[in-house]
């Protein structure tokens, strides 16, 4: 890591984004290697992930309009 690194780290901090929004930033932003920890530590948010991905603007059923 950085210190850049870092200091981008406290900003998305500030912004007070969700945990599981920052997971699947990350997991969008993620090499083949990293991509694949990511899914092994978080599967039912990679699955999301992957399921978001391939729905037309995102919206899953069930999804509040």
């Amino acid at each position: 890591m950085s210190y850049h690194e870092y200091e981008e780290s406290l900003k998305l901090n500030a912004e007070d984004a969700p945990f599981f929004a920052l997971i699947m930033a990350a997991m969008r932003k993620a090499d083949s290697f990293n991509i694949e920890r990511l899914r092994v530590a978080f599967p039912e948010t990679y699955r999301e992930l992957t399921a978001r991905y391939n729905a037309p603007g995102g919206r899953l059923p069930g999804d509040d309009k």
